[in-house]
């Protein structure tokens, strides 16, 4: 599989670092004033300072309305509990709390949404069987 490589906006980079970098985990790399890239599970996000894109919860999966945008990472199940453990541990604040949707069908999959310190949402997904990432 090929690695992202996706760019935007944040309104503060020192909360960013402590976000990406100290919650989630994510490393840090280059960096100027004006942004700082992050190894985010495995792929690259840009992060830079400016207007953060508007978000509304209008896409509608399963039973539930989640934000639109948002930016994602699929990791395999037992790396999503160790992230959900962690961040209900750290107390984030869940748009979506950790759970299961799709349950005993194709595709079934944990997930999770939360905003970073600017408001851009984030959903993890995890999967017991990764062939189901694709499933129709």
């Amino acid at each position: 599989m090929s690695i992202f490589h996706l760019a935007y906006h944040v309104d503060d980079l020192d909360k960013a670092r402590a976000f990406y970098g100290g919650l989630l985990g994510c490393s840090a790399g280059r960096s100027t004033e004006t942004w700082i890239d992050f190894n985010f599970f495995g792929h690259q996000i840009s992060l830079h300072l400016g207007p953060v894109f508007a978000t509304s919860r209008t896409g509608k999966v399963g039973d539930h309305m989640v934000p639109m945008p948002h930016l994602g990472v699929i990791l395999p199940q037992e790396d999503w509990q160790l992230l959900a453990d962690h961040l209900i541990a750290a107390g984030l604040d869940f748009t979506l709390a950790p759970m299961t949707r799709f349950a005993g069908e194709p595709g079934e999959q944990s997930t999770m949404f939360f905003h970073d310190p600017a408001g851009n949402p984030i959903e993890i997904k995890g999967f017991k069987d990764m062939s189901g990432v694709f499933a129709t």
